[in-house]
C-alpha cells in the first residue's frame, strides 16, 4: 500500500545518513539521556520496577512514556520527515 511505502522510505538506512536524520538522533538520544539523569533512572526501569512493585508514580510515568511515543510517531515524525 502507499501508506506502508511512505513508512518504509522515512525510516530507511538511507534516510538516517542525512544530515536532518542524524540531527534527530543526536537529538533524540541527548533528551533520553537528559531525562534518564534527571530522573535517577531510566524508563524500562520505571516499568519494571516501579509497575513490579505497584507503585503510582510508575504507573503515571509509563503511561506518559507511551504517549510521548505515540505522539512522536503519529504527530511529530510525519511533519519532520515531509
Amino acid at each position: 500500500s502507499q501508506e506502508l511505502n511512505c513508512s518504509q522510505e522515512k525510516f530507511s538506512v538511507e534516510h538516517i545518513f542525512t544530515l536532518k536524520g542524524i540531527a534527530i538522533l543526536l537529538g533524540g538520544g541527548l533528551l533520553i539521556g537528559f531525562g534518564t539523569r534527571w530522573a535517577n533512572g531510566c524508563t524500562s526501569g520505571h516499568a519494571i520496577s516501579g509497575l513490579s512493585d505497584l507503585q503510582l508514580p510508575s504507573l503515571v510515568a509509563v503511561i506518559g512514556f507511551f504517549i510521548g511515543g505515540l505522539v512522536m510517531t503519529h504527530l511529530l515524525i510525519p511533519i519532520i520527515f515531509k
